[in-house]
């Protein structure tokens, strides 16, 4: 049986979605991988631009709430945020957790290319961390 992942972050805009694109492309379908945000942003251009980049697709993602999912026997939770993992309620789950506070790109400041290598970088540092989240996790 495939295993349910969540990532949750706040507004379900960057992080998170990078965090589900990576998760998908890891996994390679031996995971249901869904994100979600206590609020909901949209996804950041900016987000898909720099998956583009690495070569995948997250545009035709969505941003979700937390409430779409509570029905849902995840056997993961991962937050990408402390501020996601505080507030975060509390379901009845037996669901491993686990948390990585990655910097928040949508607060970078600067010029276009400045922000854009702020996602970059955050980017990659998820893109690490999925991976050897899988190779961990999804044996």
């Amino acid at each position: 049986m495939k295993k349910k992942i969540l990532i949750l972050c706040t507004g379900n805009s960057c992080r998170s979605q990078i965090a589900e694109g990576y998760m998908k492309y890891f996994a390679n379908g031996r995971a249901d991988i869904y994100s979600a945000g206590v609020e909901t942003h949209g996804v950041n251009p900016k987000a898909i631009v720099v998956m583009q980049e690495d070569g995948i697709d997250i545009s035709n993602q969505t941003s979700n709430n937390i409430e779409e999912y509570k029905n849902v026997d995840f056997d993961y939770v991962i937050t990408v945020c402390d501020n996601a993992k505080e507030r975060c309620p509390f379901y009845p789950s037996q669901a491993l957790k686990f948390h990585y506070n990655f910097p928040d790109p949508a607060k970078a400041i600067g010029t276009d290319l400045e922000i854009l290598n702020q996602f970059r970088t955050v980017r990659d540092l998820i893109k690490d961390y999925c991976k050897n989240f899988v190779e961990e996790n999804l044996k």
